[in-house]
């Protein structure tokens, strides 16, 4: 057993999924031992449940489909200003919007939806360029790595081949970075996923996950907010999933 405490220790498959099985249980039993008693630190698994068939019986689904929603509207715009952005930066003129861009990510909620309720006026789309400001800041952030970290040899390849500069751009850059672009998106998608509680709360009106989180907070029904909290991690796990499935399927020879 002295293995498995070991620094860079390889362990098989059956290890890592016993490591991985023991874990899940002592969350568990944490949870039952924290949850019994009259004063307890989390709601206990009867409350979770209950929570669960209460927040179904309430539409749960209808709300899940209202924050998948805003969410597949945010990433697309953001993945497409992002992407734009991160492209031209190849052209002098272009790279320092593109920084600019990026460097917004260090400016506070408060500040972005000041300025965006000057601009616009209609909720529903005040909450999804909220999400596409945030997203779009740390995915140019990250897309402008992957460039800089592309090796000299690569465009100096291309050029042996006889491409010009825009066909060096389309060949190493876009094309031969498609499973990097994914991967990107597959870890700034947390971003989104993670502020969508906040930004829902703008518009409590048109629903979602947010809104369902707000209200049972409000009645301190600390069940329902347990539940919701699976939801919303189980959604954002299956949605990184997903991701991932589709980066190894049609890139398998990829590396990070």
């Amino acid at each position: 057993m002295k293995y498995l405490v070991k620094p860079f220790e390889d362990v098989g498959k059956n290890t890592a999924r016993m490591i991985v099985i023991f874990w899940i249980g002592a969350l568990l039993l944490i949870w039952f031992l924290t949850s019994m008693g009259e004063r307890h630190l989390f709601p206990s698994p009867q409350q979770v449940l209950t929570g669960f068939v209460e927040l179904y019986n309430e539409g749960l689904v209808v709300h899940i489909a209202s924050s998948l929603w805003l969410c597949v509207i945010a990433i697309f715009v953001a993945i497409i200003i992002s992407l734009i952005l991160t492209y031209l930066s190849t052209i002098p003129v272009i790279k320092p919007i593109a920084i600019a861009v990026s460097k917004l990510r260090y400016l506070p909620l408060t500040g972005i939806t000041f300025y965006l309720a000057i601009l616009i006026s209609n909720a529903r789309t005040m909450q999804i360029w909220v999400l596409v400001t945030f997203m779009s800041t740390y995915l140019t952030t990250s897309l402008l790595s992957m460039v800089n970290a592309i090796g000299e040899q690569e465009f100096d390849h291309a050029r042996s081949l006889k491409c010009n500069r825009w066909e060096v751009l389309w060949e190493v850059v876009v094309k031969g970075r498609i499973d990097h672009v994914i991967e990107v998106i597959r870890q700034n998608l947390a971003i989104v996923w993670m502020m969508l509680v906040t930004v829902e709360s703008i518009l409590v009106a048109a629903g979602g996950l947010g809104f369902l989180i707000k209200n049972s907070d409000k009645f301190m029904n600390h069940g329902r907010i347990i539940a919701l909290q699976i939801v919303i991690l189980t959604l954002g796990l299956s949605i990184d999933f997903i991701l991932s499935f589709i980066r190894k399927t049609f890139f398998r020879y990829s590396k990070i």
